[in-house]
């Protein structure tokens, strides 16, 4: 494989076209390069999103059920605890 890519760019110097060819390949290089860490920049926002998303569904949650149980002493509605005045 080594081979086949130094004959292509001996040819490509005997046709003086090697610059070309260089900046070509680097460009495609760069190109394949740059969309692989833009992809990779966003499965990681979209694994951090869910996450998040996750984290804060379980701690919703658990703040109803703590209300839920808080509640269930509470006086009926029409009934207020002797030490409360309620004129003010």
């Amino acid at each position: 494989m080594l081979v086949f890519i130094l004959i292509l760019l001996l040819i490509a110097a005997i046709f003086g076209v090697l610059g070309a060819v260089l900046k070509w390949t680097l460009v495609l290089v760069l190109v394949s390069l740059l969309t692989v860490v833009a992809l990779g920049a966003i499965a990681a926002w979209m694994v951090r999103r869910q996450m998040r998303k996750m984290q804060a569904g379980g701690s919703q949650r658990v703040a109803v059920r703590r209300v839920i149980r808080y509640n269930t002493q509470s006086p009926p509605p029409d009934q207020l605890p002797g030490d409360r005045d309620d004129r003010y």
